[in-house]
């Protein structure tokens, strides 16, 4: 039973991850060096994260400055931005690359608070269907007579808690994020 149960909390704990993970490229008012995360260049003929061909800072609130380690590969630095889904216009010196991050309107800030909203929810039927997947592994193991059924009940009540809490913890990662995205 209690492999069910690690198991369960790993897999609710993975579903927490993913969704931060999902919230940290996403575009805020902010400008935040995560959001290039999945960007990749084009650097000498493979693709490579831009992070491992470049360091990334952000020295304000609205502007994020790439520096890359060998000045060759600005061009495709630059092309690799202005392709992505970020909608950003990075401006080359000829030494790194600076990207102003304008505010963001009223309109995409309630769009990106329910896309915000809608990743949650995703979480949340992710953690769910984590929880009906070890009930139902606890029922094989009473119907298989590996535990009782009082030890069944037991588990049971201990996979719910665990799925409070990372509902909970969903609640407020999201609401967080919602935050975020709203400040002008």
């Amino acid at each position: 039973m209690q492999t069910v149960l690690d198991s369960c909390s790993s897999r609710m704990d993975k579903c927490i991850a993913s969704l931060e993970g999902e919230y940290l490229s996403m575009r805020t008012g902010r400008a935040s060096a995560a959001l290039f995360d999945k960007i990749k260049v084009d650097y000498y003929g493979a693709e490579t994260p831009l992070n491992q061909v470049a360091s990334i800072s952000s020295p304000e609130a609205r502007l994020i400055v790439i520096q890359p380690w060998d000045k060759t590969v600005l061009p495709a630095i630059e092309k690799a931005i202005q392709k992505s889904e970020l909608g950003l216009n990075p401006n080359n010196d000829g030494k790194l690359i600076r990207v102003n991050f304008p505010p963001l309107t009223e309109d995409r800030r309630k769009e990106l608070a329910k896309s915000a909203k809608a990743l949650a929810e995703n979480a949340r039927v992710a953690v769910r269907n984590v929880r009906r997947d070890a009930m139902e592994e606890l029922k094989k193991l009473q119907k298989g007579g590996e535990i009782s059924e009082d030890e069944q009940k037991d588990g049971e009540t201990k996979i719910q808690k665990m799925t409070d809490k990372a509902i909970e913890r969903i609640a407020k990662v999201a609401e967080t994020k919602e935050k975020e995205i709203m400040e002008i």
